[in-house]
């Protein structure tokens, strides 16, 4: 009886390093990105995400470590890599005096797609990124949105399985941002694998299913974004409001094992218990079978932003 070989992964990085003179800008990076994936790489300027973005985009050699796409090595392989990939650097050069479609024509003439079928495929990829009213605008006339999607439309003009896309909603307006999240989320759905870097947490949170957070050069977390509270935040932490004597109420609180930390914030209390696996009932049955009157419990729901902030402390190299 056979087994089929499970499919590679998109991405797998092992012991990644790179070093700029003296400085260490990547330490050992241990990263999967699955096929299918919009994974968000997560972290402040200077922790390595666009020295590892162009390490997979071939265009960076590794100091240290291998570095593979679709199982093909980014040092050994490069030119299968750059076929299989899409990479959209933060600052794109664009020529502004070229049309929409002649700048598509000239990328597909690049990846050697037959002229017989580089009109179709730029007709394609201008629809799939709403540009097709603009075919014919010069590219300098573009607003900095349109020019993003423009820059997403040149990526997909060979149909990579791979995008990598370094800080794609830089610099837009809210609804810029919002469509270019929302092509996202379609590329994802045809089967692309996506993996964004930004700082745009709070979108990030609700746009990619798997997230890592790097910080000078190092891998904090990687895995589910609902994982990323559970792992990294410290403890779970309730608020809390009595309408009895609160000084009574503290006291009962730090009585229990379970509660690490109670704090009288302006008549509410901020209760931290011992880890995230904590029952919150906890908390009330405390306070209830103290002859405390409970009237407000409420979970404290950390954002990926706010554990991102706690995580990094603001460092940057």
């Amino acid at each position: 009886m056979s087994s089929e070989t499970p499919p590679p992964p998109a991405v797998e990085t092992a012991g990644l390093s790179r070093n700029y003179g003296d400085t260490l800008a990547l330490k050992h990076l241990d990263l999967t990105v699955n096929q299918g994936d919009l994974f968000g790489f997560i972290g402040s300027n200077g922790a390595g995400k666009t020295t590892t973005l162009r390490i997979l985009a071939t265009f960076l050699a590794p100091s240290g470590g291998t570095a593979k796409v679709l199982g093909h090595d980014v040092v050994r392989d490069a030119d299968a890599v750059r076929h299989i990939i899409g990479y959209m650097p933060d600052f794109f050069g664009v020529y502004k005096d070229m049309e929409v479609t002649e700048y598509l024509d000239f990328f597909g003439a690049c990846y050697k797609i037959p002229s017989a079928k580089r009109e179709q495929t730029v007709t394609d990829v201008l629809e799939l990124v709403g540009l097709s009213e603009k075919r014919g605008a010069l590219i300098g006339a573009l607003s900095r949105g349109m020019q993003q999607r423009l820059g997403l439309a040149r990526v997909l003009i060979h149909d990579p399985r791979v995008l990598l896309l370094d800080e794609p909603a830089s610099g837009l307006d809210p609804r810029a941002r919002i469509e270019v999240m929302a092509i996202l989320q379609e590329l994802q759905r045809m089967g692309k694998t996506i993996i964004i870097s930004s700082h745009i947490l709070s979108e990030l949170q609700t746009l990619c299913n798997r997230v890592a957070i790097i910080e000078k050069g190092q891998l904090i977390y990687s895995g589910p974004v609902q994982g990323v509270r559970d792992q990294l935040a410290t403890g779970r932490v309730m608020w809390v409001r009595v309408s009895t004597d609160i000084d009574q109420a503290v006291s009962l609180l730090k009585s229990h094992p379970q509660i690490t930390g109670v704090e009288n914030l302006d008549g509410r209390l901020k209760v931290t218990l011992a880890d995230h696996e904590s029952d919150h009932a906890i908390v009330a049955d405390v306070l209830v079978r103290g002859g405390g009157r409970l009237v407000e419990l409420r979970e404290d729901e950390l954002g990926l932003e706010e554990v991102f902030l706690r995580v990094t402390k603001g460092e940057t190299q």
